[in-house]
This record gives structure tokens, sequence and C-alpha cells, in this order.
């Protein structure tokens, strides 16, 4: 970024299925027998698209989340679906969740090569070592890996999945027809990779991309997550409740970057929002409490007893949060715990007052007002040193993009906060970051081995 080119934000469209409060496919402005419908996820691409956001996203797990007698749970596998948005979008970005703990490095980065090509350019991983036990039992184990040993198998899984994008060099085709020769074969290498977790001769099946590697997002705010991310990540999805939360995380995890020979540019940071939009505060805080109304307390329930690791049920909805287990015991999402146990204690949050706050974000902040107050806030925390853009998740689909597009969009343009037009082609040039060079063919140049 130059002097002349000031900064500007990044915007992330989060979809859900009905959208992210977990009553939304209860209220009448959602469309919940379409959420297994591709035409509705198309549509919702091309209004992102359309409001010339960087990119939308698709989280992912490997087990039926929540309580599915109470919320529109389960849908598509995201690489499936990125694929078919690729064909009716031209620019916006196509993010998925892929986990590191229960994949190999192999298909995984053969299917995102294949989406950077099928999209021109716009493939982004949002790498998660998975937070459930349930999805430990879809694969043959009882209980989950520990959460120190998920982050190990993440930093060679990831380490494989870069030296496979970089087995083919840029120009390795020839497509010589009078020679009879395809590809120059001293310029498609083997990896041989030999590690703790994996083993994998190469190289991939697939050519070098147009980005070079995907965008590679991250969204784990523990201890060993922020670690992670300074090192690998280039987008981190994250969740805090406050500015001074905001910026402390923003401050701590850009700190960590000089230690991997990063600048602080190499890493964008977007917290989650969830914005409840109405043309007056009024109209905006009354869907709010619409959509509290609309929620089963048994499923809040049981959602954040999987937060925080403890069997709420039966449990009176109007008195305190338990005795909680210390954060150090947590084999799961270890940042979530911290954030929701933080909240009720801060708040005095009965069982509740906690599943409605969380009903929307589920950790992530939830904002209620009209789109110049939407805009108000996005404003102060990117320029109070909180994100570099942020994750908006609509709490329903698909009027709650509709609205941010059409109405907080344009005043973040005539602030100069966001662009007007999109001036990339790539996922990446959207987000302001460079394309990877070939490591290993950087290597063969210099007679050795990739770092």
């Amino acid at each position: 970024m130059t002097a002349t080119s000031p900064r500007r934000l990044h915007l992330n469209a989060f979809l859900m299925n009905a959208g992210h409060h977990d009553a939304a496919w209860r209220h009448p402005r959602t469309e919940p027998e379409r959420v297994n419908d591709l035409r509705y996820f198309q549509h919702l691409a091309r209004t992102a698209e359309r409001g010339l956001l960087d990119s939308v996203f698709l989280a992912d797990g490997l087990a039926l989340w929540g309580k599915v007698r109470h919320n529109a749970l389960g849908g598509f596998e995201p690489l499936t679906l990125l694929s078919a948005l690729a064909a009716v979008t031209e620019h916006v970005g196509l993010i998925a969740t892929v986990s590191t703990t229960f994949n190999e490095p192999f298909h995984t980065a053969r299917k995102f090569a294949s989406l950077d090509h099928i999209s021109g350019g716009r493939a982004g991983w949002n790498i998660v070592t998975s937070g459930t036990v349930n999805e430990a039992r879809n694969f043959g184990q009882d209980e989950h890996l520990e959460h120190g040993l998920r982050y190990e198998r993440a930093r060679e899984f990831v380490d494989v999945a870069t030296k496979l994008w970089d087995s083919w060099e840029d120009d390795a085709i020839l497509l010589d027809r009078e020679r009879g020769v395809y590809a120059d074969t001293d310029k498609v290498r083997e990896i041989n990779h030999r590690g703790t977790y994996f083993g994998v001769q190469g190289p991939l099946n697939v050519p070098r991309t147009p980005q070079g590697y995907p965008l590679l997002v991250q969204a784990g705010s523990s201890e060993d997550g922020k670690e992670f991310a300074a090192q690998y990540a280039e987008a981190v999805f994250t969740a805090q409740q406050t500015l001074a939360d905001g910026q402390a995380f923003y401050k701590d995890l850009k700190s960590r970057l000089t230690r991997y020979g990063r600048a602080e540019d190499q890493l964008l940071v977007l917290p989650g929002i969830a914005p409840v939009i109405g043309s007056t505060e009024a109209e905006a805080r009354a869907l709010e409490q619409e959509l509290t109304d609309l929620q089963v307390p048994e499923y809040g329930l049981t959602q954040l007893s999987g937060m925080l690791g403890t069997d709420l049920t039966g449990l009176p909805l109007d008195g305190p949060l338990p005795e909680l287990p210390e954060e150090r015991d947590i084999n799961g999402n270890k940042s979530r715990f911290t954030l929701v146990a933080e909240l009720a204690r801060r708040d005095g949050l009965t069982l509740r007052e906690l599943i409605a706050r969380l009903g929307a974000g589920r950790g992530h902040r939830v904002f209620a007002g009209t789109p110049e107050q939407i805009a108000d806030q996005l404003e102060e925390w990117f320029t109070q040193g909180a994100a570099d853009g942020f994750n908006i998740m609509p709490p329903h689909l698909p009027g709650g993009l509709e609205d941010f597009v059409d109405h907080v969009v344009p005043i973040l343009q005539q602030r100069g906060l966001f662009r007007t037009e999109y001036t990339g082609r790539t996922l990446r040039e959207h987000y302001g970051l460079a394309r990877p060079a070939n490591r290993l063919a950087a290597a063969a140049t210099a007679g050795g081995r990739p770092a």
C-alpha cells in the first residue's frame, strides 16, 4: 500500500443456511425450504458480488452440528457447492472450511487447486483442526486428538499441501505438439515428504493454479491457534465482544508475525459481526427481539453445553452458569469456551439470557441498528486498531445480506472505506496479498531443498 492508496477494509460474507441466528429458520423473512437448493446459494453469492464483497465463506464440520430437531442444520459439502457458485460469479472469492484432522493433504491440495482453476483464482481455505468428539466418532475414533497434537498435525498438513501446490512450476506445461511434449518434467517434481503424520511422494496431479496457493484462512484464537495463524494464515476470522478485546487480539496476533519473518500487512484480521439491520434503531431492536422470541431453549442449552464442555441439561434457565472446568481441561474450541464464560461472568447473565445473547452469533459480536450505526461500528473497529475488515454474519438470509449490501456498503463507500469496483481478478488481489513464490522451484535453482 502506498501513500496514494488509502487503507480499505475487507468484507467477507459468512453464509449459513437460513441465517446465523439459531431461530432464523422460523422467521417469515427466511426460506428454510431452500437451504438444499443450489439456486438459493447462487443468489446469495451474486448478492455478495453485487456488493463488491471480497469473498463468501462456507463453514463446515464432519458431524451433524446441534439439534436438527430445532434448527435447519446440515447441507452441502462446501467445495462442491463453491465450484457451482464459481460458475455463476466472476469476482467474489470462494472460501471453504476443510479440517486438517480428518482429511489428508493430497486430497485437500487437489480439491483446492481444482477450485482455484475452476474459479479463475478465487479459492480460499479456512484451516481448522476440528473441535468436537462427534467428528472423531465419524472417523473410527472414540476420543478427539488432543488440542496441541491437532495443531502439530495441522502444521505438517499445511506444509505438505503447500509443497504439493509448488510441485508444478508455473511454466511447466509446454504444449509442444510438434515434438510431442506436453510438460517439462524437470519442472514437475516429487515432494518426497516423510514426517510425523504424513508420507507423501507427489507431485500433485493438478498444475499450479492462478493464485499459486488458495488464500490461507484460520479461525482459532487459542494460544495454539494464534501461533499457527502467525506462521501460516493470511486472513483470520475471529470473535471478540468489545473494542478493547478486539484491539488486544489484533495487537497480540500482529506482534507474533516477526518471528516468522512476516510483515503486519501479510495477515488480515476480520472479526465476526452479526448485524441486525433496521431502517430505524427501534425497527432493528424489534427484529432482534422477534428472533429471540422464536428461540427454542432446549436447542440453545445443547449448543451452550457444547461450547462450555459442561452438560447443562435440566438446569434452571433463570439461574446462573454452574462451576465450569478450567480452559486447560477443554479439548474442544478453547477460545470460544473462554469468550462465552467471560461474557456470562462479566454481564452476570442467566442461562436464558446467555442463550439469547449467543443466538445470532455463537459468541461473535451482535449489533442491532440502522445502516449508519452499523457502518459507524465497522469504521470504529477498523480505524481504532481492532480490524482489517469483517466477517459479516447475517442473522437471517437472504434479507440480512441484501440489507447489508444495499444499505451499509454504500455508506462505507461514501466514507472512502470500501471499494467502489473490483480492481483485481483473484481473491489474493482483493485482499491485497501477494502470490506466493514457488519454494520447490527456488530450492531447485539454489541446488537445495525448500525450507
